[in-house]
């Protein structure tokens, strides 16, 4: 399913944060939160696709995901998704912080400068 996300580069591991927001959803019990909370086990993946063949790219980020809990933590994950999701200052989300510890990341390229 698609998200909005950022990434914390505050070390080992790298993180990668999402948040339930205020946009309409068909419930507030997310299924993704229940999927999460019986396996933590994710991967997200991010790409890029064009006409042009030769700048389809793609980066995926296995790692294991958990409810942000720490007041500290939430704050700086939420102060990364408004400062790349403007409209997150107007609107901050009230839902469950999630973060993703990233494990390894691969990705793929059609050409040497796909993501130009």
């Amino acid at each position: 399913m698609p998200i909005v996300f950022a990434i914390v580069d505050d070390g080992e591991p790298l993180t990668v944060y999402w948040a339930v927001d205020r946009k309409p959803k068909r419930s507030t019990e997310l299924q993704r939160l229940r999927n999460i909370s019986v396996n933590p086990h994710v991967e997200l993946v991010a790409d890029g696709y064009d006409e042009d063949w030769e700048r389809l790219w793609w980066v995926r980020a296995a790692g294991t995901s958990r409810t942000v809990e720490d007041a500290n933590e939430s704050a700086r994950a939420l102060a990364a998704l408004t400062t790349k999701y403007p409209q997150y200052a107007r609107s901050p989300p009230d839902g469950p912080t999630v973060a993703i510890d990233v494990a390894e990341i691969t990705g793929w390229q059609a050409a040497p400068d796909a993501t130009g």
